[in-house]
């Protein structure tokens, strides 16, 4: 796992498979996303090398409930210290309670959904949920994180944005692909919505955009989502 630092106050957690996010405030740090199931060691490592310790974690925001996002959830919920947030409607699969809806492929995404699925990833554990997030909540970061209901990706995809930075972490409702093209993410469970879900996001014209899959967008950002938003089709 690399950190890469992106803002003052941002920095960008490369995995593997899965990205995450460590943003730092005065009062403590927040985590966006925690990769696979036993990703925390690396995670703590990372907050370690920031200058920071793992009590200093106040906050976890799940985008959605796969479990290259919030597979190590219950291992990060588990230092103690930190509230974990999650659409409402994802919550009840991150904490076990319910099964998630699966993809629903178009054929171009067989291969690759075949050639995922047989690399294999580690079960997700379980893990509480604090706060069931909805549309247009304001999480206490950032000065004031926007919380947007992305839905396409997982019924309780969620998206952030942070208005004073212009930042914005998408979740899987946007990507890059591996030659730096943003795209709608992929393996979506309602296809329907999300074209949708990806326009709003690049209504918002931010400067910082950072996915769940790709390298996070520092340059012309808001040009690239809104050009990639024009070639979608619902």
């Amino acid at each position: 796992m690399d950190v890469v630092p992106l803002l003052p106050h941002l920095y960008f957690l490369r995995f593997g498979v899965g990205h995450a996010y460590l943003w730092r405030d005065d009062n403590g740090l927040t985590l966006v996303d925690t990769g696979v199931a036993g990703s925390g060691r690396l995670i703590a490592g990372a907050i370690r090398e920031l200058g920071h310790r793992p009590a200093d974690l106040r906050r976890v925001v799940l985008t959605h409930f796969h479990g290259d996002h919030a597979g190590a959830a219950a291992e990060v919920a588990g230092w103690g210290g930190a509230t974990v947030f999650a659409h409402r409607a994802d919550a009840p699969v991150i904490a076990g309670q319910a099964a998630g809806p699966p993809p629903v492929l178009a054929d171009w995404e067989r291969p690759l959904f075949e050639q995922v699925a047989a690399a294999g990833l580690p079960p997700a554990p379980a893990a509480r949920v604090d706060h069931d997030v909805d549309d247009g909540d304001v999480l206490g970061f950032a000065g004031g994180a926007q919380a947007l209901a992305v839905p396409g990706h997982t019924p309780g995809s969620l998206a952030l944005y942070l208005p004073g930075p212009r930042v914005l972490f998408t979740g899987d409702a946007a990507a890059r692909d591996p030659r730096g093209r943003v795209m709608a993410g992929v393996f979506n469970s309602d296809p329907g919505r999300v074209a949708g879900s990806f326009r709003r996001l690049a209504a918002l014209g931010a400067d910082v955009v950072c996915f769940g899959h790709g390298e996070p967008l520092t340059h012309a950002a808001a040009e690239q989502m809104q050009a990639a938003a024009e070639q979608l089709t619902e």
